[in-house]
C-alpha cells in the first residue's frame, strides 16, 4: 500500500513545503493538496517548490475540477512540471466543490467531467487531442506521464470512474461503503471491456495518532461536514433510500448548512450535526495499532493508497508515527537471507 499526505495550502507556502518534505522523509509516496484558489494559496505554484525540494514524492490536487481552470492549462502545468522534475505529478479531479461554490458556481456535469479527463490526460501524456474543434498537442512535451484519478460518490460518477479513470479517490474510510464503491467502479470498468484491476483505488480521510478520543473527534469532525456536501447532492438526486448505501446518506438528516469560509477547518461551526459514530467510521484515529488494523482491512478490499488529511493540531507526530510504525507494517517485507 502507498501512502499520501493531504495538505491545505495555508500561508506561508514554506510551511506546506516543509510538511511535504517531512512526509517524504517519513516514507510517504504522494503529497496531495486541496485546490481552492480563493480559500487558500494557489497550489500549482507551490508544487514547483515541493518538487524542487524533494526527491521522489509525487504531487497533485485532491481534487481539481473542470470549471475553474481551462483544461489545456491544467494539462500544460503538469506536463511542464514533469519536464522539469521527472514524471512526478498526478491529477485528482471531480465535478467541483469549494472552488466553484465559493464563486457562486455549481459542480460541472458528468459529461463535462468526462471530456475534461480525456483532454487533460491526452495532453498530459504528450499526445494530441481534439479540443473545441481543433487537434492540439504540446510541441515541447516528450515522454510526459500523467494519471488522472477521479473523486466520486454517486452511482453515475462511480460508473464514469470505472469507464475512464486511471484511479478512484474515495474521500472516506468506512469499510462497508468502500467495499460497495470499489465493486461499483470495478463492475463499470468490466462492463466496457477494461481490466477492473488496472484502476488504482485511493481512500482519503483524516489520520490522527492519539488516545484522547473526544479531542481527536473534535479535530476531525469537519471531514463529515465536507463529505456531507457531496452526500446532500446525492440525496437530492436519488433520495435517501436510493442506490447509495444508507450508511452514507442517513447521517446528513440534521445538516442545516455549510460555511465555506471554514471549509476543511478543525473546530468549524457547521459540522456539529456529524455524530461521533460517523467520525469514527469515516476517519482513521487512535493508536498506531488501531490505524494498522483499519488500513489492513482497507488493503484487503483492494485499496492501493491511503491518503491522510492533516487538517488538525498533531501533524508532525502523526507523520512520525506513520513513518516509524504504520507504513512499515503495511509494506512488503523482504529478508536479506532466505
Amino acid at each position: 500500500m502507498d501512502f499520501g499526505a493531504v495538505l491545505q495550502t495555508n500561508p506561508p507556502a514554506s510551511r506546506t513545503v516543509q510538511l511535504a518534505k517531512l512526509a517524504e522523509n517519513h516514507g510517504f509516496s504522494h503529497v496531495w493538496t486541496f485546490d481552492s484558489h480563493l480559500l487558500w494559496q494557489e497550489p500549482y505554484v507551490i508544487y514547483s517548490a515541493i518538487l524542487a525540494e524533494t526527491r521522489k514524492v509525487i504531487v497533485g490536487p485532491m481534487v481539481t475540477n473542470p470549471a475553474t481552470r481551462d483544461w489545456t492549462v491544467t494539462a500544460s502545468v503538469f506536463a511542464t512540471l514533469n519536464e522539469m522534475y521527472g514524471n512526478r505529478t498526478i491529477v485528482g479531479i471531480g465535478r467541483g466543490d469549494s472552488a466553484v461554490r465559493v464563486t457562486n458556481g455549481a459542480p460541472t456535469t458528468l459529461k463535462t467531467l468526462r471530456e475534461s479527463i480525456h483532454v487533460i490526460r491526452e495532453l498530459g501524456n504528450s499526445r494530441s487531442v481534439e479540443y473545441n474543434g481543433s487537434q492540439l498537442q504540446f510541441p515541447w512535451s516528450r515522454g510526459s506521464e500523467l494519471d488522472v484519478w477521479v473523486a466520486a460518490y454517486g452511482p453515475l460518477a462511480l460508473k464514469l470512474t470505472g469507464e475512464v479513470g486511471d484511479g478512484f479517490i474515495l474521500q472516506l474510510a468506512d469499510l462497508d461503503i468502500a467495499a460497495w464503491m470499489i465493486k461499483t467502479v470495478r463492475d463499470a470498468a468490466e462492463a466496457v471491456g477494461r481490466d477492473p484491476m488496472s484502476i488504482k483505488f485511493c481512500v482519503a480521510a483524516p489520520m490522527y495518532i492519539g488516545d484522547d478520543w473526544e479531542h481527536m473527534r473534535d479535530q476531525c469532525r469537519w471531514f463529515g461536514g465536507m463529505v456531507g456536501n457531496h452526500v446532500a447532492d446525492i440525496v437530492s438526486k436519488y433520495g435517501v433510500h436510493g442506490d447509495v448505501p444508507e450508511a452514507l446518506t442517513d447521517y446528513i438528516a440534521g445538516r442545516e448548512g455549510y460555511d465555506y469560509n471554514e471549509h476543511g477547518r478543525a473546530g468549524n461551526s457547521h459540522a456539529s450535526f456529524v455524530p461521533d459514530e460517523i467520525v469514527d467510521r469515516f476517519c482513521i484515529m487512535g493508536t498506531a495499532e488501531q490505524h494498522i488494523e483499519k488500513l489492513e482491512a482497507l488493503k484487503a478490499l483492494g485499496v492501493d493508497q491511503f491518503a491522510g488529511y492533516l487538517q488538525h493540531d498533531n501533524k508532525e507526530e502523526t507523520l512520525r508515527v506513520y513513518g516509524e510504525t504504520v507504513i512499515p507494517a503495511l509494506s512488503d517485507h523482504i529478508t536479506a537471507k532466505a
